[in-house]
């Protein structure tokens, strides 16, 4: 099984449109997400995936993180789209308006068919659920667990899209309409096992404090990064998942002091005003962790 990364920031690309593939890269994301999916026009499908099988070939190395969304599995394209993408420089897929584990329990036998008939190792490939209605959401837990693969998922609420038609509710910026979805999704997830939660579902592009707004909410509840739909977001988020080097060292001080407790017998200590113990010190070393994969100074 591959190891999954840390993404703070996945920029949907349209798979139909070349120049814009190559050009992604650029606006500095973690991961691109090359959609087969709404932004490409049915009679379109057959060509986009192609041209998103070469960009996979022509993108694909360390960064940024290369997946594709597919069709929704009740379309009946989902399996051409899956082999026609499945290969080395392929992270993950998202796949779209999950209603239930059985769509996840699919995409992974696809996967797992297609990567053994091209010869790589069976679990390389993760899964994304798209948690877009109401019986998604219900079923979190159930559709985190139904695989393996299931490497990041959340909840959102986009203004006008699948799941605020699903659920009802009036959009606003401030967004106390989904905490409780965006909260319910994360804690299935976490329960799950699910490692690195994403949320999203900012669609103004020329609001950039709202974004950061958002952006600053999904990292306090315990989302990992965010989904997002124009390069103009992209600075905004990475800097709001982004630890700190004076996170890096907060948390590297407070390591050393509870290690420097247990040497002395000691189990709790007193460390920049806070009483911290081993919980703590577990909190700072997954942190810690984190930060390195994401390349932070000093971690």
């Amino acid at each position: 099984m591959a190891k999954p990364r840390p993404l703070r920031t996945s920029m949907y690309v349209p798979g139909n449109k070349e120049d814009w593939m190559r050009k992604a890269p650029q606006y500095g994301a973690d991961a691109l997400i090359l959609d087969l999916e709404d932004s490409v026009p049915v009679p379109q499908k057959a060509e986009a995936r192609n041209l998103v099988r070469k960009m996979l070939e022509e993108l694909g190395g360390e960064k940024p993180t290369l997946t594709v969304r597919v069709n929704r599995i009740e379309t009946g394209l989902t399996g051409g789209d899956i082999e026609a993408i499945t290969c080395p420089q392929l992270y993950g897929i998202l796949l779209p308006k999950v209603e239930s584990p059985a769509d996840v329990i699919e995409a992974d036998n696809l996967l797992t068919h297609f990567e053994r008939q091209v010869g790589m190792e069976v679990g390389s490939i993760f899964i994304d659920p798209g948690m877009e209605t109401a019986t998604s959401i219900r079923l979190a837990y159930e559709i985190a667990s139904s695989s393996p693969r299931v490497a990041h998922m959340g909840g959102s609420g986009g203004k006008g899209g699948d799941t605020a038609r699903s659920i009802g509710f009036q959009w606003t910026p401030e967004g106390l309409e989904t905490l409780y979805l965006k909260s319910k999704v994360l804690i299935d997830a976490r329960s799950a096992g699910v490692p690195y939660p994403m949320s999203g579902g900012w669609m103004d592009i020329h609001n950039l404090d709202g974004l950061r707004a958002l952006a600053i909410q999904l990292r306090q509840l315990g989302y990992t990064g965010m989904h997002l739909i124009h390069p103009s977001h992209v600075p905004v988020v990475n800097e709001v998942f982004s630890p700190t080097p004076e996170d890096v060292k907060h948390w590297q001080g407070l390591i050393k002091a509870m290690e420097e407790m247990r040497a002395s017998g000691g189990a709790a200590v007193t460390f920049d005003g806070d009483m911290v113990d081993i919980a703590h010190e577990e909190s700072a070393r997954t942190m810690l962790a984190m930060a390195k994969e994401m390349g932070v100074e000093g971690a």
